[in-house]
């Protein structure tokens, strides 16, 4: 096998294979063994026909198309690998010249990784955001606390107040078209909570449980469904039942029954230590991003489109699956927000294309940097991973994970020390 190579343009090679003679007709008399069950000639039992027999009846290119898949799956590998490319999408092949006397010549055009420049990526000044945590925010989790241990009954007599829980049927109409989506019953609803639009929850305050009602209210202009958008709709709804939340006390009492601590005051301040804790974690997280964000200011790259449509379907995948932990799909998604893939795909795009640099400026500083990944660390990441599985045994997944995705490992493993390593190496500015 001869090579040779020629850049077409930025981030396109084309790589010209010459597989000699030998080599070919070996992958002919493959294909041959191959194929010969398929052919029936007279004089010959089915699937005996002698080669040249079958060529002198189909001509010489009846397997062509097998032995040249044979060549390029082993020598186009070889070619990339002899000249260290890293390909990003299928290679175009494109056959110079054949034949069974002749050595065979063919051409694979593809796009590889581009080239990332970067200079002074240390001792960047980057911004550093700090969160502090005040009375108001503790006396909110506190809230949320009671909010959940609430008791609820339903309420015998008396109107829909804030903070009650109505129980209600109700259909939507647009100029007294009923409207998909717009329907439900036995809908629970918590009045002043702003899960519907408008003014809806407040009309309903006043009803008694078995009253019915035409709400009036506005789709927002941006609700997400043409056919709704800023559109005026009627609701016609019915209360069946009326049911109030009684919120326990905040003292010593509430803390013993939703905590470990024995007094109010020792929850709230673990409730304070523990938003404090988030506060540090969401600043170490975002003045990483914000490194990373400055660093890949400074590169250049020129990025091929394949790679950013490639993060788009991975993009899509993962929408997918959360939809259908919803009990959606894709089609559905796209109906209920008026939606076209075209259109998420465009949306998609810039991000993607953020993520697809990102990957290639850590990739740079990995390999400028010499960063590498231990077995002992690939090891403990593993086990971090086998950990979150939930298993009672997780050392028994170790293996099996690092069997299955060591290279996924190994690139989380660098890119986090690349990213430490930026982090360390800049200046915060307030």
């Amino acid at each position: 096998m001869n090579t040779k190579i020629e850049k077409v343009e930025n981030n396109i090679v084309k790589l010209e294979i010459t597989v000699d003679k030998a080599k070919f007709n070996e992958a002919i008399q493959k294909a041959y063994k191959k194929n010969v069950g398929r052919f029936n000639i007279s004089g010959f039992r089915k699937g005996k026909a002698p080669l040249n027999i079958i060529k002198r009846y189909y001509g010489e290119g009846v397997f062509y198309e097998d032995a040249i898949n044979y060549c390029c799956e082993d020598t186009y590998p070889k070619a990339v690998e002899e000249h260290n490319l890293s390909p990003v999408d299928y290679p175009k092949i494109d056959i110079v010249e054949i034949g069974s006397d002749k050595d065979f010549v063919y051409t694979a055009e593809v796009t590889v990784r581009p080239e990332v420049k970067i200079n002074d990526y240390k001792g960047l000044e980057v911004k550093k955001v700090s969160y502090t945590v005040n009375d108001e925010d503790v006396e909110k989790q506190l809230k949320s606390m009671q909010e959940k241990n609430a008791r609820v009954s339903v309420k015998e007599e008396g109107t829909v107040q804030k903070g009650d829980i109505a129980i209600i049927d109700f259909k939507g109409y647009i100029d007294d078209v009923a409207f998909e989506g717009g329907e439900a019953a036995d809908y629970s609803l918590e009045i002043g909570s702003g899960t519907f639009i408008d003014t809806f929850e407040d009309q309903l305050v006043g009803l008694k449980a078995g009253e019915e009602k035409d709400v009036n209210v506005t789709f927002p202009e941006n609700y997400g469904r043409e056919e709704l958008n800023g559109k005026p709709a009627v609701f016609k709804i019915k209360v069946k039942e009326i049911k109030t939340k009684e919120l326990p006390a905040l003292d010593d009492e509430f803390a013993k029954e939703v905590s470990e601590f024995d007094t109010l005051d020792e929850l709230k301040n673990d409730t304070r230590k523990k938003l404090e804790e988030g506060n540090k974690a969401r600043e170490k997280a975002e003045y990483e991003e914000a490194v990373i964000e400055a660093v890949c200011e400074k590169a250049e790259v020129e990025i091929p489109a394949v790679m950013i449509e490639k993060e788009i379907d991975m993009m899509l995948k993962d929408l997918e699956m959360r939809l259908k932990y919803q009990g959606l799909d894709l089609e559905s998604y796209y109906q209920y927000t008026n939606n076209t893939e075209e259109k998420v795909r465009e949306y998609m795009k810039e991000t993607a294309e953020k993520r697809v640099k990102t990957e290639l400026v850590l990739e740079k500083i990995v390999k400028d940097e010499n960063i590498v990944a231990s077995e002992e660390e690939i090891k403990e990441k593993a086990m971090e991973m086998a950990k979150q599985y939930g298993s009672n045994e997780p050392e028994k997944l170790v293996d099996v994970i690092i069997g299955s995705q060591k290279e996924m490992l190994v690139t989380q493993i660098v890119n986090e020390k690349a990213i430490e390593l930026l982090v360390n190496n800049s200046k915060e500015i307030a």
